[in-house]
């Protein structure tokens, strides 16, 4: 009999760009599940030694896994992701890619919670405060208000902009 074709399988939370963590948790069970999860990390690295007699088999099997992980990872995560991710081969370089854009920075959680602030505005009644003149010439204040100025624009950024949002969030 047959091996069962698995490769279709996917997990039921998508990646939208807001909700990294959770999603790289599920995956990451999901994977270890799959006794996958050392693909990822590296620690399952692609056969190099092409004089082993079982060369062939342990590459043909790498890649197939490889493969495998990243048609997993793009059918969990939304096409204007899913896009940045072809330049890779490896799971590895895919894995690492979205780690590095969605790790949380401290201004990727102010943008997390601005946009959930905004999600709160009931009746078109926003909820942003009155500005007293005597902070428009407090420099921390204005600089504050600056960044929260550059979150509400990052917020209004249609999802094709999404590589572009995310490499601006986790910039230092």
């Amino acid at each position: 009999m047959a091996p069962r074709d698995d490769s279709l399988q996917s997990i039921s939370i998508q990646l939208d760009g807001k909700n990294y963590a959770y999603w790289s948790y599920v995956m990451k069970n999901f994977l270890r599940g799959k006794t996958m999860w050392g693909i990822v990390t590296g620690d399952k690295k692609k056969p190099a030694d092409e004089k082993a007699a079982n060369y062939e088999t342990l590459l043909d099997s790498w890649e197939t896994d490889n493969s495998k992980i990243i048609t997993w990872i793009n059918n969990s995560v939304i096409q204007s992701i899913g896009t940045q991710l072809a330049k890779y081969d490896t799971i590895k370089e895919v894995w690492d890619h979205l780690a590095r854009l969605y790790t949380q920075s401290h201004f990727a959680k102010q943008y997390q919670l601005e946009f959930d602030i905004r999600a709160l505005q009931q009746n078109n009644l926003s909820l942003a405060l009155t500005e007293p003149d005597v902070l428009k010439a407090f420099r921390p204040y204005i600089d504050r208000r600056e960044e929260q100025r550059l979150v509400q624009f990052l917020m209004a950024l249609r999802s094709d902009f999404e590589g572009l949002r995310g490499s601006i969030l986790h910039r230092t």
